[in-house]
């Protein structure tokens, strides 16, 4: 089921970048596990000069989003790229991100260069596909670099079982620095879900099933209860 809602998901003025990985992450993390059953275990080969990703007789267009260097522990942003050269109808969607950057005051949008570890990469290539609306992204490893790479594609189709958005839910609160409260928020809203908050639990109704989260007064989560409508 469908909704509208008074007050949709966005990037506020305000929030930082744990804000809009609260928002957007859990979004992200079901893009990755619709990608992971297309591809299974089949390894990406990219080839930036055609702007595709092929994963065997698969080929995906891509946006080059950034890479990370394990020797320095950075991520650059693909958006600065004098010294790589990207072809500049490849790196769109990096520069997107450092408009929303600069907009809202985001320095892990648009800073050039950021000191971190591959999770921190992996949580700023989710965000950009969820803020984007993106299907996907996946991570190439070249001559010490990874590269991380948004993909668009109609092939990466979307599974909406009651079962996956509990589990897809349980797992990004649980593994990552997020607000769970916000999380279920956004992840319900972006699905396009009915959300309902109450003072220590919030529910998502999909259809006629429900899933329902309990909550600290803190917002951490206590509980995750599924109801699932009998066929």
């Amino acid at each position: 089921m469908k909704a509208k809602f008074e007050k949709p998901i966005q990037i506020e003025d305000g929030d930082n970048f744990k804000m809009v990985l609260s928002k957007y992450g859990a979004l992200a993390l079901d893009k990755q596990e619709n990608l992971s059953d297309l591809i299974g275990e089949t390894l990406g080969d990219l080839d930036i000069e055609k702007g595709i990703i092929s994963f065997g007789d698969m080929e995906m267009p891509i946006q080059i989003l950034g890479f990370f260097s394990e020797q320095s522990n950075q991520w650059s942003w693909a958006w600065d790229n004098e010294s790589i050269g990207f072809d500049d109808r490849l790196i769109q969607s990096a520069r997107q991100m450092k408009a929303i950057g600069d907009e809202f005051n985001i320095p892990e949008f648009n800073s050039a260069v950021i000191t971190g570890d591959i999770n921190e990469c992996h949580a700023l290539a989710m965000t950009t596909i969820s803020v984007l609306n993106l299907d996907g992204y996946y991570a190439v490893s070249e001559d010490g670099l990874d590269i991380f790479v948004a993909i668009e594609s109609d092939l990466i189709k979307e599974n909406d079982s009651v079962q996956k958005f509990r589990n897809t839910f349980a797992i990004f609160q649980k593994n990552f620095k997020v607000f769970p409260r916000i999380a279920f928020e956004g992840y319900t809203k972006l699905k396009g879900y009915i959300y309902k908050p109450h003072d220590d639990f919030a529910v998502a109704k999909i259809g006629e099933s429900r899933i329902i989260v309990g909550f600290t007064e803190r917002g951490n989560v206590t509980h995750i209860q599924m109801l699932v409508e009998e066929d």
